[in-house]
């Protein structure tokens, strides 16, 4: 098959293309303002682009990167599919996670800015109307991501370099995490298969903030602090149903792979030194 990667030198996108040359497909990985994309068949399209952790500094960055290149290519590009990777985060302020559920969002609260540029970018790919046009909505992917300022990265690299982690949060603190390698798969199938609009991307689980540092400081010696009347901040557990029942997904336990991690960043610290 032939893929079309936007955003191939991200995190998921550098796995995407990783992961789909290994199984024999065609990967295109456009840069910036290539005009092949509007001059070929681009195949199955996974949109990857996006600003993440720093989008709070980087606000027009955020929109352009999540809208404007993706609507230039609904509106002008050759494709079998188009899969746009969208953020569970939206559903923070939600009743429950299904993919159906009512998200709610306030242009006055600057942390909302993120959800709202990712529900404007897949509102956009639904008016569209064009065919196999579909939504991911990822939770927290782990994988060797060390150039990241994501929570788990950053705990890693105080871990490593300082010998502590320091949490302004409590332990009581949930998220959802899933691997890399369990993402780029289902993406996947995903972009070629998908019966629905829009899929759940996630462990279906949470996992503590005390579980993850207490596997971290158990394979590097760190010490845990957390400052005093640390909020406890709790992302609802996503859900997950509708691809475990169409594509038989069973996400991998994150813990295990958090030694393995920790020499991952290492050896990636060692040579960037």
């Amino acid at each position: 098959m032939n893929f079309t990667v936007i955003g191939a030198t991200g995190f998921i996108g550098r796995a995407m293309v990783s992961w789909l040359s290994e199984q024999g497909h065609a990967v295109l990985a456009p840069g910036r303002g290539d005009e092949l994309l509007f001059s070929r068949p681009l195949g199955h399209v996974i949109y990857a682009a996006g600003v993440t952790a720093d989008f709070r500094s980087r606000p027009f960055d955020t929109l352009r990167a999540h809208t404007t290149l993706l609507a230039d290519i609904l509106e002008r590009a050759s494709f079998d599919s188009l899969l746009y990777l969208s953020s569970a985060r939206m559903y923070r302020h939600s009743e429950h996670t299904g993919e159906d559920a009512a998200v709610l969002l306030r242009s006055s609260d600057p942390e909302d800015f993120y959800d709202l540029t990712k529900m404007t970018a897949e509102s956009l790919c639904l008016a569209s109307r064009r065919a196999n046009t579909r939504i991911a909505r990822l939770t927290n992917v782990v994988g060797p991501d060390f150039g990241s300022d994501n929570f788990l990265y950053s705990l890693i690299r105080e871990a490593c370099d300082r010998g502590t982690i320091g949490l302004r949060t409590g332990l009581a603190s949930v998220k959802d995490y899933v691997m890399i390698e369990d993402v780029v798969r289902l993406l996947a199938e995903i972009a070629t298969s998908g019966r629905e609009t829009c899929y759940n991307v996630a462990a279906g689980r949470s996992l503590s903030h005390a579980d993850l540092t207490a596997a971290i400081a158990s394979a590097t010696g760190a010490v845990v602090t957390v400052v005093p009347d640390a909020p406890v901040v709790s992302m609802p557990a996503v859900s997950n149903r509708r691809v475990r029942e169409e594509f038989g997904f069973v996400p991998s336990d994150v813990l295990p792979h958090i030694p393995e991690l920790v020499r991952e960043y290492r050896k990636h610290r060692h040579v960037e030194g």
